[in-house]
């Protein structure tokens, strides 16, 4: 089997020697009952750190914020989220198809919700509309480049939809690499809003699972919905042990995957400056704009493929570099010389 320098996602992480160690040495118990043990220490360690009451270990993200949805969301209600947000793109169209929700989607220059923007997607309250209910966030934003989105942004949209009796869910799948970059705690960026989901299984290295996080009462009908779309576990605490050498150990080193993507966009950034600009990678995702090129993002991917290095399409002209604990420094310079390779016979 070839070895692969895969920048697709940070969801290719293995668990490491730590974590394969706590999976086997598991105590376990029905965690439908609520007797999983170690369950109950993830999700209780979970709560701590984002300050809230409860938190529920969940196998997905994609889960975990439709359930969040569901739960603040009455059928026929209004989500407004950012057009490029993950759970408008990528999550199968289930606050729809599952939560009976209308996405109303806000296009943005890069990814930013502001109340500005967000006032005057709000629908009047009149009977023959449908009402808006949510108010969706992402940080890091994954189809922007990892963006983040400012703190000061949040907390206006929090305190303006919550005066209007609306609830602000937080899709933080990768809110520790917002955390490392901000300087903060995850538990600040995530405060003002209702309710927050993260992964566990990106670049925190775990092999399965996303956690959400809220009140006492929020939590208990979540369980209750996770049911319902078939997301009970039973004795899941080999996989809760993961996640909490992940929580413990691993998001302080998000930095150096930060500074690979930094140095991965300096060295793209030689070869043509319409490719990326440095200036612009806050967190370890890097978009690449192949467009110059005259050819498609999906064609680029399959090309790089031939010389080991596996890429993903953020869209018809964009690549999504994303870096993680597996690639090191020489990986990002045969990469880059693959591409180099690939832009001199464009």
């Amino acid at each position: 089997m070839p070895e692969w320098i895969d920048l697709r996602s940070d969801t290719v992480t293995k668990p490491t020697p730590e974590m394969r160690r706590a999976m086997a040495e598991a105590e376990v118990g029905d965690d439908v009952y609520g007797e999983d043990p170690t369950v109950n220490r993830l999700e209780r360690r979970a709560a701590e750190i984002f300050e809230r009451e409860a938190a529920l270990f969940v196998p997905t993200g994609s889960m975990g914020n439709l359930i969040c949805i569901r739960i603040h969301c009455d059928h026929g209600n209004e989500v407004i989220c950012e057009s490029r947000g993950h759970i408008f793109n990528f999550e199968m169209a289930s606050m729809s198809a599952i939560a009976g929700c209308i996405p109303r989607a806000v296009a943005t220059p890069d990814g930013h919700l502001t109340w500005k923007q967000v006032e005057p997607a709000l629908r009047p309250k009149t009977y023959y509309y449908a009402q808006t209910r949510l108010i969706a966030l992402e940080n890091t934003h994954n189809l922007a480049g990892g963006t983040l989105l400012p703190l000061e942004a949040q907390e206006e949209i929090c305190d303006r939809a919550h005066e209007r009796g609306l609830a602000v869910h937080l899709d933080g799948a990768r809110i520790f690499n917002a955390a490392i970059s901000l300087g903060v705690p995850p538990s600040e960026i995530a405060q003002y809003s209702d309710s927050v989901c993260f992964c566990v299984s990106k670049g925190l290295s775990a092999p399965v699972g996303s956690i959400l996080c809220g009140s006492a009462g929020f939590i208990e009908r979540a369980r209750a919905y996770r049911r319902m779309v078939g997301g009970n576990m039973r004795q899941a605490g080999p996989l809760a042990a993961a996640g909490i050498v992940a929580l413990e150990t691993m998001a302080d080193r998000l930095v150096e995957d930060h500074q690979t993507a930094k140095r991965l966009a300096e060295e793209l950034n030689q070869i043509d400056a319409s490719l990326c600009d440095p200036k612009d990678v806050e967190t370890n995702l890097v978009r690449v704009d192949v467009r110059k090129s005259g050819r498609r993002a999906a064609q680029w991917s399959a090309d790089l493929k031939t010389k080991g290095v596996l890429v993903a399409p953020a869209d018809t002209h964009a690549l999504r570099f994303v870096t993680h604990r597996h690639i090191s420094a020489p990986d990002v310079d045969t990469a880059v010389s693959a591409f180099a390779e690939l832009w001199k016979y464009r």
